[in-house]
């Protein structure tokens, strides 16, 4: 079969939903309110729980290890099951291509049950307030959800669903108690949130004022510490760093780990300057290229990682941002070849290659040299391999980048055809900023609004 020119995905930004996906430390910090004063010895001593008293000296009695506690609970008289955890754990263990090591499983085990929970609350609320989801739009959504990241029927993604050790109805729910929770604020919230047009003006000044300035779009999972609690998490945010290293989807860690209200999209900040951040995150991300990952990096509270998904100026054209019209040609190498033999046919090759003179000629030229050609004209330069992108935007068309390959694999070599630049960047609308103003608006009331109904919870363990 012919090579393809493959780019990295680019998946459309999915709405910013408002689930908050927090670890316990997290959660318990968001609903434990502003420091309080306690008198003690008839002294006054400020502690960070509020009226709630924890001792420094605290003891345990009996041996409740909730590490050993089975994965099961029921939410107001809806049962959880371990069938409905192990199904949910599959889909997170087949995103990260089974490299997950026995003790970071036990940990996932415990935040998918968390998440289970939180989302059980959603759609019992949701039905409360006579909320409704019809199986179709559920079905219809799953189906989208097979073509957009499977490329696959519904039934196709059925069958990949059992075999993973998922199901089709475990996802379903999911996509069902996030249609819920969205129409429930879109009900219950979002009418009642306001961004006047002088905060979505002044924003859009701050914007010009800045243009030409660096911005990057980063990804961040955050773990709160105290400090007692410091060694461990830092110990656990370098067991996540070494997983994404090993190939683990850093979308999926920062869903399931990161106690940030970035966590329900996978980790991704936006695109945000670096006076934006921490000081400790503005060292790192200054030197960052894209597509690193760094951390533990300490911060006030806790520990971060960052990943630099990308990086671009303010109200600037993006070199990057260019069309490019581009053919690959590939060549086969026989079986049982030997290095010094593939790098000759390879150096031949790019010869006769660099001798067509153009696009025009390369097809019949290839032919008559046994190789293959595939076009594609709609590649965006920030889509190809990091290592490719200022190479191929510094070449003109008919020139190509020198050959790579294996080989198994065989030479192939990049052509430029064309090439549409883009144009000046003009930056969001009016209206476009003050939806997200908004949609940042609606978010943090999601997670007060979930918080509560955590709180009101009747929650039996098992």
């Amino acid at each position: 079969m012919p090579a393809v020119i493959r780019t990295r995905s680019r998946k459309p930004n999915s709405v910013r939903r408002a689930l908050l996906t927090l670890g316990s430390i997290g959660a318990l910090a968001s609903a434990l309110g502003p420091i309080a004063a306690q008198a003690q010895d008839q002294d006054t001593q400020e502690t960070a729980q509020g009226q709630i008293v924890i001792p420094d000296d605290v003891k345990i009695f009996g041996n409740d290890n909730p590490n050993l506690r089975r994965a099961t609970a029921v939410v107001n008289g809806d049962v959880i099951t371990g069938t409905d955890v192990d199904q949910r754990l599959a889909l997170i263990v087949a995103a990260n291509e089974g490299k997950i090591e026995e003790e970071e499983m036990r940990r996932l085990r415990l935040q998918v049950l968390r998440n289970l929970i939180d989302e059980t609350l959603q759609i019992q609320e949701a039905k409360a307030a006579m909320v409704e989801v019809t199986q179709a739009e559920v079905d219809q959504s799953y189906a989208r959800v097979a073509q957009q990241n499977f490329s696959q029927a519904a039934t196709a993604m059925d069958a990949y669903l059992k075999r993973v050790g998922s199901s089709a109805d475990s996802l379903k729910r999911q996509i069902r108690g996030e249609l819920s929770w969205q129409r429930l604020l879109q009900r219950n919230v979002q009418p009642y949130i306001n961004v006047s047009d002088a905060e979505v003006n002044e924003v859009l000044e701050r914007l010009k004022a800045s243009k030409g300035a660096d911005e990057y779009r980063i990804g961040e999972i955050y773990l709160s510490a105290t400090p007692e609690t410091r060694q461990q998490v830092y110990d656990n945010t370098t067991k996540i760093v070494q997983q994404i290293r090993q190939g683990g989807s850093f979308v999926a860690y920062a869903r399931q780990y990161s106690q940030a209200s970035t966590a329900p999209v996978g980790g991704d900040l936006g695109w945000v300057r670096l006076e934006q951040l921490p000081n400790e995150l503005q060292v790192a991300a200054r030197e960052m290229q894209a597509g690193q990952l760094v951390g533990p990096i300490e911060v006030p509270g806790g520990f971060d990682v960052l990943l630099l998904i990308d990086k671009r100026k303010v109200l600037t054209a993006d070199p990057r941002d260019a069309v490019l019209a581009l053919k690959q040609i590939s060549l086969p190498f026989p079986a049982g070849i030997t290095e010094a033999d593939a790098s000759k046919r390879a150096e031949t090759f790019q010869n006769a290659i660099k001798a067509a003179k153009g696009c025009g000629n390369v097809d019949a030229i290839a032919k008559n040299l046994g190789a293959s050609v595939v076009a594609n004209d709609q590649v965006k330069a920030r889509d190809l391999p990091a290592q490719i992108q200022d190479p191929i935007l510094k070449i003109s068309p008919g020139e190509t980048l020198p050959p790579f390959g294996s080989l198994k694999d065989g030479v192939r070599i990049l052509m430029l055809c064309g090439r549409d630049d883009p144009k000046t960047a003009e930056g969001p609308s009016f209206e476009q900023l003050q939806s997200q103003m908004e949609d940042n608006r609606v978010n943090k009331r999601a997670q007060t609004y979930l918080r509560d109904l955590r709180r009101d919870a009747v929650i039996e363990y098992n």
